[in-house]
């Protein structure tokens, strides 16, 4: 019987030109974003440079995390206490949690069976929900028809906000994630496609929204230093007005970052191997229904999803721990409590119960795992026949394992 002996949480190393910029900061000491010598420019500063050229955007603003970015758009562009903000209803917990850190409510709107936000859904939300701006999640990289999205949105009335942690270096019909809407936000956690340990970016062609963002990360009024942002004109009185809730990203994990972002589409093209290998694996699985990309999808295939739409939650498991005595680690968004980075909109009471139907009906079959690039396509191959086999085991009736086998993290 083939076993995995991989790790689904083990990255590739930091690049050595990362690591001697990082060295660099440590033994001159100036890790703050401001703190820099005569003629010196913040490796922060640069950074942001690098991701705004990157993406095609005219402003960009590095932070400590990919939830700060988000509720820092959100204060950006005018949400406050009790305002509703549209969301997907399946996202991971700082979506909702950015919501929630303003003082708004989330009003979920259903998604689709290929994990992308509900369209006719999200229509009628915006007729009777009295939300103006929606906070988009690309979940786990899945990008819906953003044109039409578009269409929808400015004719309702809505400014959209992209959470773009699962999407850097992707695109829909070409234009870069993270570029449709009023702002773009971005993750740098580990399990993201550069690596800070945490962090994030905000990019806008917004130069009010940006200058209240920059001013909210905690500019000390030395805004002028940065480089992509707006001119100082745009700060004007409201230099007066915006809070400082420092969060702005440090010199040492902007060194780390800028050469990882260099090779962005390289590794984008490696996982797209990676995960085209899986696919091709699982293809024709009985009992298991893999998620269609859109034609005009360039995705990161960080991860992977497939639905047991419709299984008895006993199965469910079954699957998840015979997969598991093999080494291969699966989540589950069905389970009735949160594990780890993995929860759904019942688990945040904070957000108010919602009814979502056929969003529940989704995750109640959802099984998700990470693809690590130190993962090679021989790895992917072997993972995929390990789960065609228990998938095809356990639909075909092979003994199950008791509910109360543990689910993993």
């Amino acid at each position: 019987m083939e076993v995995f002996r991989g790790s689904f949480t083990q990255q590739e190393p930091i690049p050595e030109e990362g690591i001697a910029a990082a060295l660099a900061v440590l033994r001159h000491g100036r890790l703050h974003r401001y703190n820099t010598a005569p003629g010196e420019i913040a490796q922060t500063a640069l950074l942001e440079e690098d991701f705004a050229r990157l993406v095609g955007a005219k402003y960009c603003l590095a932070v400590a995390s990919g939830g700060y970015a988000m509720a820092t758009a959100l204060r950006a562009v005018g949400v406050g206490h009790d305002d509703a903000v549209l969301s997907n209803g399946f996202t991971l917990a700082p979506v909702p949690g950015a919501i929630a850190a303003v003082g708004a409510r989330p009003v979920f709107v259903e998604v689709t069976q290929e994990l992308t936000i509900d369209l006719e859904d999200l229509e009628a939300k915006i007729a009777t929900s009295g939300a103006r701006v929606l906070l988009l999640s690309h979940m786990r990289g899945h990008i819906c028809d953003m044109d039409r999205l578009m269409a929808i949105c400015d004719a309702g009335g809505v400014m959209v906000v992209e959470d773009c942690a699962h999407t850097m270096g992707a695109r829909f019909r070409g234009v870069p994630s993270g570029r449709h809407g009023r702002i773009g936000c971005y993750s740098t956690q580990t399990y993201k496609h550069a690596n800070s340990g945490e962090g994030g970016f905000l990019v806008s062609d917004d130069a009010g929204a940006m200058a209240r963002a920059i001013l909210l990360s905690g500019s000390y009024m030395l805004y002028a230093r940065h480089r992509a942002a707006p001119p100082p004109e745009a700060f004007g009185s409201l230099r007066f007005e915006i809070p400082n809730i420092s969060g702005r990203m440090d010199n040492l994990r902007a060194a780390i970052l800028r050469p990882q972002l260099a090779t962005l589409d390289d590794r984008v093209g490696r996982w797209e191997t990676l995960y085209r290998r899986l696919e091709a694996e699982l293809a024709g699985t009985p009992g298991l229904t893999l998620i269609p990309r859109h034609a005009d999808e360039h995705f990161v295939g960080s991860s992977f999803q497939f639905l047991l739409q419709d299984w008895q939650p006993l199965r469910t498991r079954s699957v998840i721990a015979r997969c598991a005595a093999r080494g291969v680690e699966l989540k589950w968004f069905g389970a009735a409590d949160p594990v780890a980075f993995t929860s759904r909109h019942d688990h945040w009471r904070y957000a108010g119960t919602q009814p979502l139907p056929r969003t529940d009906r989704v995750l109640a079959g959802l099984i998700d795992m990470r693809l690590p690039l130190t993962f090679t396509p021989d790895d992917a191959g072997l993972i995929g026949r390990i789960v065609k086999a228990e998938v095809s085991a356990v639909f075909q009736g092979a003994e199950e394992v008791p509910a109360a086998v543990p689910l993993g993290d």
